[in-house]
């Protein structure tokens, strides 16, 4: 595994003099960035030896919370773990008042331990490194929606959609209407700059389903960068957000009434030399892309974890949502969990549409790539490509419950020699106790079911 350079850290001081602080983080499984406010001083020392950080940082629970089972607590002391800078990961904080730059970390495969094994960036690397040794090079794009929120709550503690720039709360939206987009325009701008000025290809803007509720594209690119910078774009969207006022949030299911909110993943696979292997005049793509298409089709169940890793995931799914409710393909077709876009045949990919906006990239890009992996190698037949309204023909339905699909990942055997049975071992015992803590929490809710009625 290749870390930054120590050039890298003196050309960028040297050509941003007035940075004071460096904000340093890594992504854990949940998609959390944790880590630490530097001073300048500090920078080169961590580019040289690495910083050290608690093992914990990487099994910890959403909401922050030790998972004493994850085997990275008191088995070990909570030792210190060392992470190195990514190359390309730092860059300035525009927006922030203190002049100050980000650096994202990850674990060194060994000065790490025994965090390193709970390192989602790492999964994702094993798992490219995999089809890469197999002539496999994986190509991947993100688009991700998000809501635009008020930064206060209604009357009753309740989020509400952000006001427009005429001072209204908007309670309908035009999906793919540009006067939405045009009354967001200020932090639309702050964000293509922020982007830009951090290496993130930000792209088409769409206004979707709800009120407030926006997609914005990235372009495609290697696998691993293109989810590294899915990472750095949503903490510069929630930035941003924050600077105009508002609250931006990835929740899969903010509102019950209104849409979900998705993270569809776009992926290819390219020879060493670049060459779409999913190319085809044929809309339906290449025995290789069906073949792909069967992998992810045979490990959804047992993947769905890492698509959805939280209990307001599955409200998501709901029929005629434009959510997938079935392991279903289908050919320019919505209605089906993979689908295969048109356009012309050297553009020809694959676009999965079950994860949620919550998912953590690394971990989502893992779990498909690894899917396609065994579709390859078991030359996996999908069956026929669903046409018209996939919800109607549907057979078999996805689960809509977390613990349905955190058991499906406890036991899978594929999942354990796929993804490796060390960061299962972790990231199963942190969801176990998410699910505990979830289901032991009293609210709302209940008392409008049960109160007065058990």
């Amino acid at each position: 595994m290749k870390f930054a350079a120590l050039d890298e850290a003196r050309g960028f001081l040297s050509s941003n003099p007035d940075i004071d602080m460096i904000e340093l983080f890594i992504l854990d499984a949940n998609g959390v960035p944790r880590g630490k406010l530097l001073h300048r001083e500090e920078l080169l020392a961590v580019y040289e030896s690495g910083r050290p950080l608690p093992s914990t940082i990487l099994g910890l629970t959403l909401n922050g919370d030790d998972v004493e089972n994850s085997g990275l607590v008191w088995d070990v002391g909570d030792i210190d773990c060392r992470a190195y800078p990514l190359a390309g990961s730092l860059v300035r904080l525009p927006w922030r008042q203190i002049p100050t730059a980000a650096v994202q970390v990850s674990m060194h495969p060994q000065e790490g331990l025994p965090a390193s094994i709970a390192d989602p960036r790492h999964l994702l690397i094993k798992v490219i490194d995999g089809l890469k040794a197999e002539g496999y090079h994986p190509v991947m794009a993100c688009e991700l929606e998000f809501y635009l929120l008020d930064a206060k709550r209604d009357g009753n503690g309740r989020p509400q959609p952000a006001l427009d720039a005429d001072g209204g709360r908007p309670r309908t939206t035009q999906v793919y209407g540009l006067r939405e987009l045009e009354q967001i325009e200020p932090f639309l701008a702050d964000l293509y700059a922020a982007c830009k000025l951090q290496g993130i290809p930000a792209r088409t803007a769409i206004s979707e389903y709800a009120p407030g509720q926006v997609e914005i594209t990235l372009e495609h690119g290697d696998a691993l960068e293109a989810m590294d910078q899915a990472v750095r774009y949503k903490r510069v969207v929630k930035a941003l957000a924050h600077k105009h006022g508002m609250q931006a949030t990835f929740m899969a299911k903010p509102f019950d009434h209104l849409a979900g909110t998705g993270m569809h993943m776009h992926v290819s696979i390219a020879d060493a030399e670049g060459r779409n292997l999913f190319a085809s005049e044929d809309p339906a793509g290449t025995p290789l892309l069906r073949q792909a298409v069967g992998g992810m089709l045979a490990s959804l169940l047992e993947s769905l974890l890492l698509f959805c890793p939280n209990a307001n995931s599955y409200r998501r799914f709901q029929a005629n949502s434009y959510a997938p409710l079935a392991p279903t393909w289908g050919v320019d077709n919505r209605t089906v969990s993979l689908r295969v876009p048109g356009g012309p045949a050297n553009s020809r990919h694959i676009e999965h549409r079950i994860c949620g906006a919550d998912a953590n990239p690394y971990l989502a890009a893992a779990a498909i790539l690894a899917g396609i992996h065994r579709g390859l190698r078991e030359n996996l037949d999908p069956g026929h490509p669903v046409a018209g309204n996939g919800y109607a023909q549907a057979t078999e339905l996805l689960p809509t419950d977390w613990l349905t699909s955190l058991i499906a990942l406890e036991q899978s055997a594929w999942a354990r020699d796929a993804l490796g049975s060390e960061f299962l071992g972790v990231y199963l015992a942190v969801k176990r106790a998410e699910y505990r803590q979830f289901m032991a929490e009293v609210g709302e809710q209940d008392w409008r079911w049960y109160l007065t009625q058990a």
